[in-house]
């Protein structure tokens, strides 16, 4: 049971860090390893309340 719950949080650890690199919120890898998984969820949080749902990211695009 205890290595389920460790990999789960491993697996969501990296699906934040990821998600964190992409936006280019943070430079690299070796910074966001420091970081707790609260830490990231919070950061994360942070990103998904900055971003305006019409901005770059998923933008909705007008044809003419």
């Amino acid at each position: 049971m205890e290595n389920i719950l460790r990999k789960a949080v491993e697996q969501r650890r990296k699906k934040l860090m990821n998600i964190l690199l992409n936006f280019k919120i943070y430079d690299n890898e070796e910074q966001l390893l420091k970081l707790s998984l609260t830490e990231l969820e919070n950061e994360f949080k942070r990103l998904k309340s900055n971003s305006h749902p019409h901005s770059d990211t998923g933008s909705i695009k007008w044809k003419n």
